[in-house]
């Protein structure tokens, strides 16, 4: 056993002259030297934009950044190998609530807070050896950046998109901010956890909701996670069906009332009205005001999770009003309940008891009437039926639904309500518009000037940016509205339009507004005459790949696909996608949990690279399994990782014969695995197993020694083309290592640009292949046989096996199926 293996097998590192430290101490300033992955973009290439997901300043790197920085990196190294254009962007996205937080605690501004960190991130990311173009670099807080925010608003508001209305909406008591509805997670803030409650505000919005049945028929174009498209599409949550109009009681206008169900409008026996909607103040009576008012009060204080829930107890009041069915002619009452909200549709739903267990709860509750329009099946003994079945108690003097089908009966009454006026086809999303105002000062300003004679006024886009003021400290404390209310010299202007005394807006826009197009900027970041170069956005988008977490499935990934529509929309940009293609990666967890201080599991990046060094905790990274598998760092073992690199550094300093030397005098069988192993590397990383790509090179390493231990030798050629293999593969999750092997290897640097290894077919041509036998689904035997074997050939050297005869044991055979050349399945008679 030598040295090497004796150390492996006792668990210790001998890094036997592979020092990591001296490794990162030298490669370093190399690289920074020769800049290799500074984006050309002169044509000279098939372009290719890699992106991952914004970094935001809240300290050090820390797992989380190690592990997607980690994959991400594989994918943008090999098409740099490949000899692609690739461009490799960095910035921060650098505005939000942690820095304002941060600066109140340490009584600073968020700037110095938030610059500190990012240098901090900055110099890890350095030390991370990645392959980013860091000519492109950006902060979203920086108003050079902001400034192309503002006057991106500024279009919005000029085509509409961008509006501001009265309405309840989240709030959260801590952060002291409204949240879109996508940024309440099952009732709390995503970001402090904090249960969110309602408040009714005036507030600006985007108005996604346009362009909700694009961001459905769009996802076609994309290569994204199944998952993820599942996400959007619930969320977007596209439902047809046909509005009915209800006429009230004393009131000249109907109520329109969305149903995905208008077969059953014969069974709806009571309108429910959202209690916090404005039409049920409308249409509560005198004598009914008190009771609302303290009912709504109480819904207030209630979440959306919670009211939506099916497991709580129905609650309600009755507004005092009726209206009339408008295919029965009753009379039927209205009231306000807790389980629908205000923002679905009209805010008002008719409540069909017999096919809806929302409805049936409320009419046992309260005593309201229940009709059933849709034949159970037999057996059925529940209370509402929501399944299929023909339709019952479905008639008038007019149309008759009864028997009917429910896609027919559909059909037929949504046509007999348009023809009577009573009525209209429809469709309906779940989708809402975003909501982008903030009640906190370290964001972007909105660009609106409130003037009493003009009302909403542009800041004009000369005046852009328009800058925060500087507060800091105590002045920053969340009190309902923004710390810039209180700067006055930098809220009182004049008004644009009439030069009368006005003031700005005080809110600031929320950070998801940054992030929607800063990819766009990282096309031209030093671009002046607008936020970006159109052909230069042009040449690059969409992103060819993008990286991060899927946590942001239904936040920053909608609002940038939103934002590219618009865009393209106003003329801007040719793309109708942001991102062609998504990657999400894993948790890192620790001992089955999320890292945390308070559980006595966190893991310091920086500490793990001071112990085992950048191109072991990478490695570590990559191996641990698929990219969106969830990684416990308990399981992993970064001092392998460390030995394996070392195993596969010592190959350069083995290799005898010269650059250049002639391969085809070679050992044929490393040859060929070389060239497998490179066929294989390409598809795995294509389809993101750059886990198992990553034991194709710890198997091409361990043949190589061999191939070197114990013949044809070192001096082979077919073992310098191995090992300058192995640092070309390796270069793409371990670049320090892999580029003192390729200095070892007699070669300039950087390998990062050496070039993909060419694949000789010949060499990828099996001269056997393995064929399983298994006999009632137990393999029993394995043979070497020709790939062009055919199945009766294959059967019959089955059946001449000794093991199989054996394994049979004299029993007869009942059927052979033999899939030439890997498999043959006997089943015993």
């Amino acid at each position: 056993m030598s040295e090497q293996v004796e150390h492996e097998a006792d668990g210790a590192i001998d890094r036997g002259g592979y020092d990591f430290n001296a490794m990162q101490a030298k490669w370093r300033p190399v690289w920074e030297k020769l800049d290799p992955f500074k984006a050309r973009d002169d044509g000279s290439a098939e372009r290719r934009y890699a992106l991952t997901m914004f970094s935001y300043p809240s300290g050090d790197l820390h797992m989380g950044h190690g592990e997607v920085f980690a994959l991400h990196d594989v994918l943008s190294r090999f098409w740099f190998q490949q000899g692609y254009d690739v461009m490799n962007p960095i910035g921060w996205d650098s505005f939000g609530l942690p820095a304002e937080n941060a600066a109140i605690k340490r009584n600073e501004h968020p700037a110095t807070y938030t610059y500190a960190n990012i240098e901090t991130q900055a110099e890890s990311i350095r030390r991370y050896a990645l392959s980013f173009d860091w000519s492109r670099r950006l902060h979203t807080s920086d108003p050079e950046y902001y400034r192309w925010t503002q006057f991106l608003f500024l279009r919005f508001f000029e085509r509409g998109l961008a509006y501001r209305k009265a309405s309840y909406v989240n709030w959260c008591p801590n952060d002291q901010t409204v949240l879109a509805n996508e940024q309440v997670v099952q009732g709390r803030c995503e970001r402090c956890g904090f249960e969110v409650t309602k408040r009714e505000l005036t507030q600006w919005y985007f108005k996604i909701t346009d362009y909700a049945q694009r961001l459905l028929d769009d996802m076609e174009l994309l290569k994204w996670p199944e998952e993820i498209l599942l996400q959007q599409r619930n969320w977007i949550g596209r439902s047809e069906g046909a509005f009915a109009s209800f006429e009230v009681e004393g009131r000249d206008v109907p109520i329109k009332v969305f149903t995905t169900r208008p077969d059953t409008l014969f069974g709806a026996t009571f309108l429910v009205v959202a209690p916090d909607a404005k039409l049920a103040d409308e249409l509560v009576t005198p004598d009914q005001r008190t009771a609302f008012d303290e009912y709504l009060r109480a819904v207030k204080a209630s979440t959306e999770i919670e009211r939506l829930s099916t497991d709580r107890e129905k609650t309600g009041v009755f507004l005092g009003s009726y209206a009339t069915n408008p295919v029965t002619g009753e009379r039927i009452p209205i009231w306000a309940a807790d389980y629908v909200l205000a923002d679905y549709g009209t805010g008002a739903i008719m409540a069909v008891p017999g096919q809806d267990s929302r409805d049936w709860e409320f009419a046992e509750k309260f005593g309201l009437p229940i009709v059933r329009t849709v034949q159970p099946e037999e057996g059925f003994d529940g209370k509402a039926y929501t399944g299929e079945g023909p339709a019952i108690n479905s008639a008038n003097a007019e149309i008759s639904l009864d028997g009917l089908g429910v896609t027919e009966a559909k059909a037929k009454i949504s046509d007999w309500l348009q023809d009577k006026g009573l009525g209209e086809r429809t469709i309906n999303f779940r989708l809402r518009d975003w909501l982008l105002s903030r009640q906190r000062y370290w964001g972007a300003p909105i660009p609106i000037i409130h003037c009493p004679v003009d009302g909403e006024v542009p800041v004009p886009d000369d005046q852009l940016p328009v800058e925060l003021p500087d507060l800091r400290g105590a002045a920053l404390s969340p009190r309902g509205v923004s710390p810039l209310a209180s700067a006055r010299d930098w809220v009182e202007v004049a008004c644009p339009k009439c030069g009368g005394p006005a003031e700005r807006d005080t809110d600031t826009m929320d950070t998801f507004v940054d992030s929607s197009w800063y990819f766009l900027r990282y096309t031209s970041p030093e671009y002046t005459d607008g936020p970006f170069d159109r052909a230069a956005a042009d040449r690059w988008m969409p992103t060819y790949q993008y990286v991060g977490g899927k946590e942001h499935a239904v936040l920053h990934l909608l609002y940038a696909r939103f934002f590219t529509k618009a865009l393209h929309d106003m003329g801007m940009l040719d793309a109708v996608e942001p991102f062609a293609r998504l990657m999400n990666q894993g948790q890192v967890i620790n001992e089955g949990k999320s890292m945390s201080k308070s559980l006595g599991n966190g893991v310091n990046l920086g500490d793990q690279l001071d112990e085992f060094g950048v191109d072991a905790i990478r490695l570590t990274m990559v191996f641990a399994g698929p990219p969106d598998d969830d990684i416990d760092w308990a399981d992993l073992s970064p001092g392998g990782s460390l030995r394996f690199l070392q195993r596969a550094w010592r190959l350069s300093g083995s290799v005898e014969s010269p650059v250049g030397a002639d391969v085809s005098t070679g050992d044929v069988a490393l040859r060929k695995l070389t060239h497998r192993t490179v066929a294989d590397a390409t598809e795995l990383i294509e389809s993101y197993r750059f886990n198992v790509m990553v034991a194709r090179v710890m198997e091409l390493v361990n043949a190589t020694r061999k191939a070197i231990d114990s013949g044809p030798g070192a001096a082979d050629p077919a073992v310098r083309e191995a090992a300058e293999t192995v640092a070309i593969l390796l270069s793409l999750v371990a670049p320090y290592t892999a580029e003192d092997m390729w200095e070892n290897l007699g070669h300039e640097p950087t390998v990062a640009k050496a070039g993909w290894p060419k694949v000789d077919p010949a060499l990828l041509v099996q001269d056997s292949v393995t064929a399983v036998v298994q006999i009632a689904g137990k393999v029993k035997e394995r043979l070497e046989v020709s790939p062009d074997i055919t199945d009766a050939e294959l059967e019959k050297l089955a059946l001449a096996s000794e093991a199989v005869q054996a394994a049979l044991d004299g029993r007869g055979i009942r059927k052979v199926i033999a899939r030439a050349p890997k498999l043959v399945n006997i089943v015993p008679a």
